[in-house]
């Protein structure tokens, strides 16, 4: 690898697959960088860089990062249907290690991807970058990507988080698909009554896009990643062609809660948190350094249509939202056959 003397050398971890892959051929492509480690525990196939054999958590992973000035941890999972307890060995654990190995090799930053979930509800939309976070979930892939800012904190090194609204995965495929995204799959669209649900999407192109402003423009600290603005529900469910279910948000909580509790679905309840209070970010730190979203979220949702068209029936019923569609539609099919059968 031929190093440019007073450019930064960037180290892509998980660059074999998915999100990694993706950066690492579009940084390869830049003429201001000194060069561009590619680490994974298998190497990849693209040209131009330098690959170095490193799983995460591998002791030797510092020795695997020796050179990089910046270092981009994407070996991580987003899949919220993956095996909970190997998942968050990889993404805490994983995170973890990188960031010592980094501060070891004298790296001056690290970037990680988190959510926009992470953010708490309630204050005023659209979020700025550096609003409070959440501290009531301590479990699931959130529960994951708030251990990650904590570690993020508290890291002895500058660290940037980008955190982008519900991802659409494009071409990385349905493992990187954020959550509300999978309430697709559910029969009926949940919504709370007296108020509707506000989507906001990310798409994985604006995603690599920023993580790639981020190495270049040196950022550090918080920064959210969206499309403007947000998609009303009932605009979702014209364009995908579903209806809905309107329920107050205390039902529907509490049965995605029993749910969870007996172990029916592995969608946790806070995923039904968007019914009454939905999350939507303005990404105003990016924009100050020329960063702008090239898809809509009405073009994020149908270019997901027709990656994955959603079918009707119980296919999502491992959400909280298709759990709770379809054990609360069943019981008012129930309940409709016992009133006919009466008269």
């Amino acid at each position: 690898m031929i190093r440019r003397r007073g450019r930064p050398t960037v180290a892509v971890t998980g660059a074999a697959g998915g999100l990694g892959r993706a950066l690492v051929e579009r940084l390869v492509r830049r003429d201001d960088l000194a060069g561009v480690l590619a680490v994974d525990a298998s190497p990849g196939r693209t040209e131009g860089v330098t690959w170095r054999a490193a799983d995460p958590r591998d002791p030797l992973l510092a020795e695997r990062l020796t050179g990089a000035t910046t270092v981009v941890h994407l070996a991580v999972s987003y899949d919220a249907r993956a095996e909970p307890v190997e998942r968050a060995a990889l993404n805490v654990r994983g995170t973890e290690a990188v960031l010592a190995a980094a501060e070891a090799v004298g790296a001056q930053r690290v970037v990680l991807v988190t959510s926009a979930e992470v953010y708490a509800t309630g204050a005023a939309l659209p979020l700025a970058d550096a609003a409070p976070l959440r501290d009531d979930v301590v479990s699931g892939l959130l529960g994951e990507q708030l251990e990650v800012e904590r570690l993020a904190r508290e890291a002895g090194l500058p660290v940037a988080v980008l955190r982008p609204a519900t991802l659409v995965g494009g071409a990385l495929g349905a493992a990187y698909d954020g959550t509300l995204l999978r309430h697709l799959s559910a029969p009926r669209l949940l919504a709370a009554r007296g108020s509707e649900p506000l989507w906001q999407l990310c798409h994985a192109d604006d995603l690599l896009a920023a993580l790639e402003v981020a190495v270049v423009e040196q950022l550090v600290g918080p920064a959210a990643v969206a499309c403007d603005g947000w998609l009303p529900q009932s605009a979702v469910e014209g364009i995908a062609g579903k209806s809905r279910l309107e329920l107050p948000v205390g039902v529907a909580r509490s049965t995605a809660e029993r749910l969870h509790r007996l172990g029916v679905t592995t969608g946790a309840p806070y995923e039904l948190d968007h019914l009454d209070a939905p999350l939507v970010v303005a990404a105003d730190r990016l924009r100050a350094l020329g960063w702008a979203p090239r898809w809509t979220n009405e073009e994020a949702l149908r270019a997901h249509l027709a990656e994955r068209p959603v079918a009707d029936g119980h296919a999502g019923a491992y959400t909280a939202a298709g759990a709770t569609v379809a054990l609360l539609g069943t019981a008012a099919l129930v309940r409709q056959a016992r009133r006919r059968r009466r008269r």
